[in-house]
């Protein structure tokens, strides 16, 4: 193995980790305020899209978050279970599953309306290097598609 190959198996060489170690810092932040309420990220992430649509099919909530059927699928039974949603298959195709907010759902938006602002203070690196931040990470995301 030539000392560039070696080099390129060093952790700290990998862009991969510094962003996977992030990402689940961050996640974890989010643990003391959504524990309380029963929730997880990932149930979080899902209210906050149906929040902005109020309804919106299985596959589009997994282009949205990035997620797969296999993650979407437990997660959301599990939140109808809890009343958060319905489930409904689509009239004009009956292999589209439509998610609705319920009014229980809705209501949730009003527990978790501190979340953000009480999580970006756990992360300070400054408004501009949060913005640099954010669009890098599109960046990655747009080119990794």
């Amino acid at each position: 193995m030539t000392e560039t190959e070696e080099n390129a198996l060093k952790l700290e060489n990998q862009l991969c980790f510094p962003l996977y170690a992030a990402a689940r810092k961050v996640v974890n932040l989010y643990s003391p305020y959504l524990k309380p309420l029963g929730l997880t990220y990932t149930q979080y992430i899902v209210f906050m899209v149906l929040w902005e649509y109020k309804s919106i099919t299985v596959g589009e909530l997994g282009k949205i978050l990035f997620l797969d059927n296999g993650t979407l699928t437990p997660l959301l039974k599990k939140m109808e279970k809890e009343n958060y949603i319905i489930r409904t298959r689509s009239k004009e195709d009956e292999r589209v599953v439509l998610i609705i907010l319920t009014e229980i759902g809705l209501a949730m938006k009003e527990k978790c309306r501190e979340i953000p602002s009480k999580v970006g203070s756990c992360v300070n690196i400054g408004k501009e290097k949060a913005k640099l931040l954010y669009t890098t990470l599109y960046e990655i995301i747009d080119k990794t598609e």
